[in-house]
């Protein structure tokens, strides 16, 4: 027979064709205006000396915006981004086309900024790659956060565990649309055999920002724990992702 799959469920084009925002002066040899690249020299002292905490997040993105615009003044750009989407990482989440959407942003703009979101998966998820989870809860916790906490759409993944809870593979088993996602339990438990692993962590993200679970969410819970019990497999949590918190399903005692 064919599974049918459940689901998580919740209660203009550019105006320039390259990334350049808007024409600025140029000075003589192709070089910056002065007043530029002194904003751009000072911009870079702070975060060298101060760090990311020293800059507001328009301004670390304008650093981000420097290598894809090097002949532009980036502020008004970088300022209605962040109007635009929130903050920082937000943006740089913010879907391609979205991002697009945004007079003066280009094609290396858009490459830019996936380059640093790409980033900041490989390193929240090497500080828990191989590791237990149990010692390093934060760690795992900042990583669902930096993988799908500004998604708009939900996203369905398992975090493969073995018998120490040491993770051996993270992997989005399903995408959906903004109130649901499809998953098959079956598939799930499939999967967890190939990998031979002995636990499982499920995640998935609310794209309205709320992670309180629906009653989709929870029957769909109870389910896959079905499936994995049924091959001696534990099912450790259930985490749902919302932009500022999560929601552990084993913290509420519903596992």
């Amino acid at each position: 027979m064919t599974e049918t799959p459940s689901q998580f469920a919740e209660m203009p084009l550019p105006l320039f064709e390259t990334d350049e925002a808007l024409p600025l002066p140029v000075a003589p040899a192709g070089r910056l205006p002065s007043y530029i690249a002194d904003h751009r020299k000072r911009l870079r002292a702070r975060f060298r000396d101060g760090g990311a905490e020293a800059l507001p997040d328009y301004e670390l993105l304008e650093l981000v915006l420097f290598r894809a615009i090097p002949r532009q003044d980036v502020k008004p750009l970088a300022r209605a981004l962040i109007e635009r989407f929130g903050d920082f990482n937000a943006v740089v989440s913010a879907p391609e086309a979205r991002l697009a959407e945004q007079p003066g942003v280009g094609e290396a703009v858009v490459a830019e900024l996936k380059l640093i979101e790409a980033a900041a998966h490989r390193l929240a998820r090497a500080r828990v790659l191989h590791r237990s989870v149990i010692s390093s809860w934060d760690a795992l916790l900042a990583y669902c956060r930096t993988a799908m906490a500004h998604r708009d759409t939900e996203h369905f993944r398992v975090l493969f565990l073995d018998r120490q809870n040491a993770l051996i593979a993270d992997e989005e088993l399903a995408r959906g649309t903004v109130n649901h996602v499809p998953v098959y339990p079956r598939e799930v438990a499939k999967r967890a055999l190939e990998l031979n692993a002995s636990a499982l962590i499920l995640v998935h993200n609310h794209p309205s920002g709320d992670p309180t679970p629906s009653e989709s969410d929870i029957a769909m819970t109870g389910r896959v724990r079905a499936a994995a019990e049924a091959l001696d497999i534990v099912l450790h949590d259930h985490l749902v992702v919302g932009r500022s918190r999560e929601f552990s399903f084993r913290d509420a005692g519903m596992i």
